[in-house]
């Protein structure tokens, strides 16, 4: 799975875990679960806050085009999603993840090469390196929230992670070989402490 740690859980499951909060007065709790064969929504409504999670994220919500003739990937046996659009906020704090996986026959030089280019519109980008999917993600709010991104660990492994943006507001495309071709990820995560909209 080429989704990054903060999203490697299945966030369909971990959201109704948020069921929970139903013990708060006044909460609202929508959950539309397909039974694994189509994308699953939860939508959770309380007096501190909200929480939204869709298993059907938009590309268009991350701010980049798709990889020429690359295709979407489809649910694993296990059910488990190959896209997201988490939204959490409250009067303290907001996260919102969008994250889509996909694959294509081309090699991973090739789509390196093209989301570079599509990630400049947002800043100097960096190119890490790591063995494990996610692992030069950090994300911060607060004091560090401006930090520019920057690579994490070792730097080195077969899995290439274009970054750019700050530590509360980056996009992030990991890109994988995979048999003749490849598999990518393409992420955007925002931030946001008490000040501030999502």
């Amino acid at each position: 799975m080429l989704i990054p740690k903060l999203l490697a859980a299945n966030w369909f499951s971990m959201a109704v875990a948020f069921v929970a909060l139903a013990l708060l007065p006044a909460c609202s709790i929508s959950v539309k679960d397909k039974n694994g064969s189509e994308n699953s929504k939860v939508d959770i409504e309380t007096p501190i806050g909200g929480i939204h999670v869709d298993e059907e994220a938009d590309v268009r919500d991350t701010g980049l085009a798709v990889y020429p003739g690359a295709r979407k990937k489809q649910k694993t046996q296990d059910h488990d999603s190959k896209s997201a659009n988490v939204n959490i906020s409250s009067s303290i704090f907001g996260v919102k993840v969008v994250a889509l996986e996909y694959e294509s026959d081309d090699p991973p030089d090739k789509i390196v090469s093209f989301y570079r280019d599509q990630l400049t519109k947002y800043g100097h980008v960096i190119e890490c390196r790591t063995n494990k999917h996610g692992g030069s993600l950090t994300v911060k709010a607060g004091e560090h929230a401006s930090d520019e991104v920057k690579c994490e660990g070792s730097n080195s492994g077969n899995i290439v992670e274009l970054k750019v943006g700050t530590e509360s507001n980056q996009h992030l495309v990991s890109v994988e070989p995979a048999g003749k071709g490849s598999d990518f990820a393409l992420v955007y995560v925002l931030t946001r402490g008490k000040e501030g909209t999502i």
